[in-house]
């Protein structure tokens, strides 16, 4: 049951589980040493806390909906958008805060890019301090973005060395249709 509800689809070897630790390692290295060029110390920990938990679930559970390419960077520009949408339309910081979660929640509903740790990218937008709110909507690609392709590009390398890899794109046979000629 579990597996169902969290979209595992199968188990990982523990040679699998050694890679996801490894690429997790240097996913989080690269994105760490990226965003903390850009925006110095004060800000980081925040950046960090949404790479982080993005981390976790494509590397450790790359085979869940919410792990997929689409999802990740996706879920990632939609509510970094939102978070500094609410910041700069929103003049009270707590209030801006909030309504940047339920409003992440909706437009990755729609857009199919629904991807929890964007919650955390969204309020840092809007509680991230002087140079986060510096970038405006440039935060949407330097470092929100950046950092979501730097994660993606370890875990599909990695992937490489998994028994099956989660990003292989698949192609799909049509499925055939039964014609009833006589069907009006």
């Amino acid at each position: 049951m579990l597996k169902k509800l969290v979209g595992l689809k199968r188990s990982m070897s523990e040679k699998e589980f050694i890679i996801s630790i490894i690429g997790a390692f240097i996913g989080t290295s690269f994105a760490t040493f990226f965003s903390n060029t850009i925006l110095q110390a004060e800000s980081l920990p925040l950046i960090l806390a949404s790479t982080g938990a993005s981390a976790i679930l494509i590397f450790s559970l790359p085979f869940s909906p919410v792990s997929q390419p689409w999802n990740l960077v996706g879920g990632h520009i939609v509510s970094a958008f939102v978070g500094v949408s609410c910041y700069f339309l929103v003049p009270n910081e707590l209030l801006g805060a909030s309504l940047s979660i339920p409003f992440s929640m909706l437009l990755m509903h729609y857009l199919r890019c629904m991807h929890p740790p964007g919650g955390a990218t969204a309020i840092t937008a809007v509680i991230g301090g002087a140079n986060v709110h510096a970038l405006g909507y440039a935060f949407v690609v330097v470092p929100v973005a950046i950092n979501a392709i730097i994660l993606l590009s370890i875990a599909v390398s990695i992937a490489t060395f998994r028994e099956e890899n989660p990003f292989e794109v698949r192609k799909q046979e049509p499925e055939e249709k039964e014609i009833d000629i006589f069907e009006e």
